[in-house]
């Protein structure tokens, strides 16, 4: 009887520790499928040359990159993507450069393709697009039309897609300013 008190006594123990670690591994199993985005469009351009289609960021938007990177300091990012352009490289920078991360370079024309979407799965990912492509690329997740072009002067949007391991998707808005 002794012996079989403490084979009971023992289980009681153990089925709790197992239960316990077994959730925590479910937990973090579906924390490594969740996928999220953080999309921004790219900080004040340099519009002095109407004819110039590469121009670099003037010192307000080089002051707002280094703020985006502040303002995501406590996000820990496994990809910063940009267009090719000097103006969404710029912005991206601080932000990759804190993450010890390069830039990968994505076509606005090829929004959210197969390759994209397996590369990013169960990541965080910054990506920094423009007023027309960054919103299109956010509604493209989303399977629907949200979110318009970004105004022209409006360099401020934190668009914020999660997409959860069971295929369910959330998206915030922000105007970081």
């Amino acid at each position: 009887m002794k012996q079989i008190f403490t084979l009971i006594l023992t289980a009681l123990f153990i089925v709790p520790t197992f239960s316990q670690e077994h959730t925590e591994e479910i937990a973090t199993h579906l924390a490594e499928e969740t996928t999220t985005y953080y999309f921004i469009r790219h900080a004040e351009k340099d519009r002095s040359d109407a004819n110039n289609t590469n121009p670099n960021l003037i010192q307000n938007g080089i002051l707002r990159a280094a703020k985006w990177s502040y303002v995501l300091e406590h996000v820990t990012f496994d990809a910063v993507y940009s267009t090719d352009y000097n103006r969404t490289k710029q912005t991206a920078q601080p932000t990759a450069e804190k993450n010890n991360l390069d830039i990968s370079i994505y076509n606005p024309r090829t929004l959210y393709s197969e390759d994209f979407i397996k590369n990013t799965k169960g990541k965080t990912v910054l990506i920094v697009g423009h007023s027309n492509t960054t919103p299109m690329f956010v509604n493209t997740i989303l399977g629907k039309e949200k979110y318009e072009s970004i105004d022209d002067s409006n360099n401020a949007n934190l668009y914020i897609v999660t997409i959860s391991s069971s295929g369910e998707i959330s998206d915030t808005l922000l105007v970081v300013d």
